[in-house]
């Protein structure tokens, strides 16, 4: 292990769509039409789908949402493809998907670095010949230190986890889900939402844990927009949800914080932009729980977006600006 994954593993935990984990922090940078899940308003159930012979890969799925959505879509018949860092919790979650029913193997990759992450996207594609679904809910969170940490390629470690990972895995993962369309990327973000200061993207004048969490989960927000104008017409549809609000789990008890909500609550959510029936062929929105929302006013800000694609495409080398 290297000495940035080392500090990694001591500061941050890996999580699984901590949702508003530091909704208490964020305060008035919340975003905007914030409302209470209601039931689902969908007309169908996850239960009514087969996903047998279908192929998804679910990021950050070795502990918390993702390892329960994981066993979800097991439960279903698709074939999980199990992504983390810790090599036995990828063992005991492959376990789980086949005890649903369904199939499963484990990719590792830290994504506090990028050539990591294009190695597992490479490995996708080498391995097979479809991916039906991606979810990126791989993330960090501070356990409570409010230092600023960097990546190995030198970016604040937050955003380049939670927001430059997952662009660049999707990215390179594009042409595999275009062929094997229709097909779904699901964005697991945050109703945490602050805007992003494009003279201090990466907080060196001034950090917060809460900060750097909340722009790096508004990042995820604009590039769904772009991606859904993007892919219009190809059959790839790209969504993102606040999946709930400080779920039961491990990594919120560690924080100290006292949970609102469940996780079955939140492999809800996201199962609904995941399978529904009712949301094939929408793209480009953002969900609230069960429920479509507003984000931050940012992410309608065809300016800001623009300045965050070249940005992306500067730090990663990956993508178009246009």
């Amino acid at each position: 292990m290297t000495r940035v994954s080392a500090r990694c593993s001591r500061r941050f935990v890996l999580i699984a769509g901590v949702g508003a984990a530091i909704w208490r922090s964020a305060g008035p940078a919340l975003a905007q039409g914030e409302r209470p899940a209601e039931a689902s308003q969908t007309g169908n159930s996850a239960e009514d789908i087969d996903m047998t012979g279908k192929i998804a890969l679910v990021t950050g799925s070795t502990d918390g949402l993702g390892r329960a959505v994981a066993a979800a879509l097991g439960k279903l018949g698709a074939t999980v493809l199990v992504h983390g860092r810790n090599r036995e919790r990828g063992a005991e979650t492959v376990r789980e998907v086949e005890a649903a029913g369904g199939r499963a193997m484990f990719y590792a990759a830290d994504f506090a670095s990028l050539d990591e992450v294009r190695a597992l996207a490479d490995a996708i594609v080498e391995q097979h010949d479809r991916l039906d679904l991606l979810i990126n809910n791989a993330g960090i969170w501070t356990d409570g230190s409010d230092e600023r940490r960097v990546s190995r390629d030198g970016h604040e470690l937050v955003f380049a986890v939670n927001y430059l990972a997952g662009y660049v895995l999707t990215r390179r993962l594009l042409p595999l889900l275009v062929r094997s369309a229709p097909s779904r990327i699901v964005n697991v973000s945050s109703l945490a939402q602050q805007p992003i200061d494009f003279d201090d993207v990466m907080l060196e004048r001034s950090f917060s844990a809460s900060r750097a969490y909340a722009q790096s989960k508004l990042a995820q927000v604009m590039f769904t927009i772009d991606l859904a104008a993007e892919l219009e017409g190809t059959g790839v549809t790209v969504n993102s949800l606040h999946p709930a609000t400080l779920m039961d789990t491990s990594m919120v008890e560690k924080a100290g914080a006292t949970p609102r909500s469940t996780v079955a609550e939140g492999v809800e959510a996201v199962m609904q932009l995941a399978v529904s029936k009712a949301l094939e062929g929408r793209s480009g929105l953002f969900y609230n729980g069960l429920r479509e929302a507003r984000a931050h006013a940012q992410a309608y800000d065809d300016n800001a977006r623009a300045r965050l694609r070249a940005l992306s495409v500067e730090l990663t080398g990956e993508g178009r600006t246009n």
